[in-house]
């Protein structure tokens, strides 16, 4: 396969540990792809921008909030449409905490909100449908990285960052 050009993405799982629940966020039906999936905070990284960069900025313009990395939770490769170089993005996911789970406000892009345990989940969110089977896995994933992060590690990214440089 030659050498191309693709998107570059984060996500961010939000976690209070204030409520012990994950966030979703329903997509707009105004959107051109996903219209009305749930999902985590999502977007692209800018031309210059790292990561953990895109991160912060993407959840400042989604939900007004700051958040604190405590882990990477994985990587992802996806295409927004039909599998051609132009929708070919590959992505960052990111577990985050949020303290005070009444401070977001909920940008266009999204047309609800919901804070759900990994158990409400599971009976909420259908594995078989591909509009959320990804936040299924990954709230999945979340839970098993939180209960094996250290507090050591959690506090290393939250002052040193995860970008390398």
């Amino acid at each position: 396969m030659s050498i191309g050009k693709f998107y570059g993405g984060i996500g961010a799982l939000i976690w209070s540990p204030k409520i012990e629940r994950y966030l979703l966020l329903r997509r707009s039906a105004l959107k051109d792809y996903g219209a009305g999936a749930w999902e985590c905070v999502t977007g692209r990284v800018d031309q210059g921008e790292g990561f953990e960069e895109a991160l912060h900025r993407e959840v400042m313009e989604e939900l007004g909030v700051k958040v604190e990395v405590m882990a990477l939770l994985g990587t992802t490769h996806f295409y927004r449409g039909a599998p051609a170089p132009e929708n070919e993005l590959i992505g960052v996911v990111f577990l985050c905490t949020l303290d005070d789970p009444d401070s977001i406000r909920l940008s266009p892009e999204h047309s609800a909100v919901r804070w759900m345990s990994a158990a409400e989940v599971r009976e909420t969110l259908d594995a078989n449908d591909p509009t959320t089977s990804w936040a299924r896995r990954l709230i999945a994933r979340g839970e098993i990285v939180r209960k094996l992060v250290s507090h050591e590690l959690a506090n290393y990214y939250q002052t040193a960052g995860v970008e390398t440089g």
